[in-house]
């Protein structure tokens, strides 16, 4: 039996990973453009990943999901998913990545490779001009060409979406098109106030109840128990055999069935995305101190759900630290 029971009775089988801090877009609801990152002295060696990855695995985790900032980017990355890949059929059951895709073009080969199967890929917008702006400075090609080799070498990519007012709420037909033509299944996701970022994250939310009642005036979504393992709640798209998925952290929290916690690359454990608190899991792990006694400790304070909040007027209640910098 998973070792690993909150308070409220929910296995914690779910392990996402921050390897980085660092990106090489600038996502307007995720970062701001002028963003100051960790010194390397702060920041956990893959090795160090690696050791606390192992004994949550050995905890009873058996889902790795490796995130950032954007992962790819940092040098050597691929070394510790291939050690991870290594521990699948063994306590592991499935190790995924979430990506910006800049960097898929060169990697996704050897993704599979290192026995990952599917991918996640954050692409808000399949316009150029629109593309380059919500990223500050990223190029479409780049990404599309990503997407693409990762297809090619066998994985299967899910697109995600973030849906914000007034920037690209005019694509979801689009881009489900899009996704149902490739082969893709496609998830939006409501933004969440985390962070300090440029404009007021009122002007920009939009409620995906909004977005699911006009993709229905064109579309067919028919109810489905799919599920992955993480918050996404999915219909299936008669017209195109995909699926669609929902993520809802503003309009109906996901957090009954929550089975995550979230591992930063400085080792901050947060056993909430939308809460504060959080355990250092460096200290005890570079002392050499029992680190499967400390993830225990940390498991055992973890809350029933975030308060998120995004009022129409006011900054609404959040957490001050970045995406990027708690993990995707």
């Amino acid at each position: 039996m998973n070792p690993l029971i909150d308070p409220f009775d929910r296995p914690i089988t779910y392990l996402r990973v921050s390897v980085t801090d660092r990106c090489d877009l600038r996502c307007v609801y995720c970062m701001s453009e002028d963003m100051s990152f960790l010194p390397k002295s702060e920041i956990l060696t893959l090795e160090e990943i690696d050791q606390l990855c192992s004994a949550f695995i050995e905890a009873g985790v058996t889902r790795l999901r490796i995130t950032g900032g954007e992962p790819l980017v940092r040098r050597g990355v691929m070394n510790l998913i291939g050690a991870l890949g290594a521990r699948l059929g063994q306590g592991l059951d499935e190790l995924t990545l979430t990506t910006n895709g800049t960097q898929l073009a060169r990697h996704a080969d050897a993704l599979v490779r290192a026995g990952m199967r599917r991918i996640n890929v954050s692409l808000d917008t399949l316009e150029p001009d629109r593309f380059a702006r919500l990223t500050r400075w990223g190029r479409l090609d780049q990404v599309l060409a990503g997407i693409f080799a990762a297809r090619q070498a066998g994985l299967a990519v899910r697109i995600n979406a973030v849906a914000l007012r007034h920037e690209n709420e005019d694509e979801f037909d689009a881009m489900l098109e899009w996704c149902g033509r490739h082969g893709f299944d496609l998830c939006l996701i409501e933004t969440m106030p985390l962070g300090e970022v440029t404009g007021s994250r009122a002007d920009s939310y939009l409620p995906l109840s909004l977005v699911r009642a006009r993709l229905r005036r064109r579309w067919t979504l028919d109810e489905t128990d799919y599920r992955t393992g993480g918050p996404a709640r999915y219909v299936t798209v008669r017209e195109t055999g995909r699926r669609l998925g929902f993520i809802t952290p503003m309009t109906h929290n996901f957090c009954e069935d929550c089975n995550r916690v979230r591992l930063t690359v400085t080792g901050t454990l947060y056993m909430c995305l939308g809460q504060e608190d959080a355990a250092d899991l460096r200290a005890p792990l570079r002392r050499g101190d029992d680190i499967q006694a400390a993830i225990a400790e940390a498991i055992s304070r973890k809350p029933k759900g975030h308060d998120f909040a995004i009022e129409r007027r006011g900054a609404g209640r959040g957490v001050s630290r970045h995406m990027s910098v708690t993990g995707g």
